[in-house]
């Protein structure tokens, strides 16, 4: 950290303890520190570069094309730390990956949701920018995602996503001793008639910083519970993850047939390899 507190300055990033070099490729970023291994599962290589605090990243490579993980931990603020020292170093590309609750009858537990944008029912990027500015995926990472899912056969429903910084009232969940925070079942009903398909804690932050710094980002979860049908299972991790790591290898080959036709964004005239 330089003289003045500025964690900015040094050529190690002072929470993520990682350097320029360490990140290659799109950077995974699954909330709980040992989902990186879940994660790192389906490559075909990897190795630690660092693990500090809630930060713990591997890089390395799935079908033959360079990948990087990093744990974020719960909520928004941590992963907003994340995105910010990772872009430091390199990054241009973030993926979350990580659970949900669905608030549609029609996601599944097991299913997977691919966000498009996101509410920012979060404090963090208020920090950052007003809050009309959009929580959007990029076009790139939605379409790498969604060919992923399809090659993989994975369920997965593409939406909206509502990114909150409380789980319990903030998801419009009872709290400790039947709590109920004002506006609980309001809320939860008029994000349900807007069509917003799931809650999570991190989404929303992270598009809205890459939207910010030029980065690309979307977000890919595995329904863990419904909140229509009343299920809930710890069921999907595995799909997230590979639908996640097989989108990184697409965009590194979507980045180069991009390379060699001159064009900076990709159109429906490229064809995947």
């Amino acid at each position: 950290m330089t003289d003045d507190g500025d964690a900015s300055g040094d050529d190690v990033q002072y929470h993520v303890e990682l350097a320029e070099g360490d990140v290659e490729g799109p950077v995974l970023l699954p909330g709980d520190p040992d989902r990186v291994e879940v994660i790192a599962d389906c490559w075909d290589e990897y190795d630690e570069r660092a693990s500090h605090r809630e930060y713990r990243t591997i890089a390395g490579t799935h079908d033959g094309e360079p990948v990087t993980a990093t744990s974020t931990g719960i909520g928004s603020p941590s992963a907003a730390i994340a995105v910010e020292e990772l872009a430091r170093v390199g990054a241009e590309t973030v993926i979350r990956v990580g659970s949900c609750g669905a608030i549609q009858a029609e996601a599944a537990v097991g299913d997977l949701v691919i966000t498009t944008a996101a509410v920012r029912q979060e404090g963090t990027s208020d920090e950052y920018v007003r809050t009309d500015y959009p929580a959007a995926a990029h076009g790139e990472v939605v379409t790498a995602l969604v060919t992923a899912a399809e090659r993989l056969g994975h369920d997965y429903h593409l939406g909206v996503t509502c990114s909150t910084d409380s789980f319990y009232a903030g998801q419009s969940r009872e709290g400790f001793d039947g709590f109920r925070a004002a506006g609980a079942d309001e809320r939860i009903a008029e994000l349900q008639e807007a069509g917003v398909l799931n809650f999570e804690m991190e989404a929303s932050a992270i598009l809205t910083l890459a939207g910010l710094y030029g980065l690309r980002a979307g977000a890919v979860c595995a329904v863990y519970a419904n909140r229509v049908t009343g299920e809930f299972r710890t069921e999907g991790e595995a799909k997230a993850a590979e639908t996640a790591s097989l989108a990184a290898a697409i965009l590194a080959r979507m980045d180069r047939r991009k390379a060699e036709a001159d064009l900076d964004r990709w159109t429906a005239d490229l064809a995947l390899e």
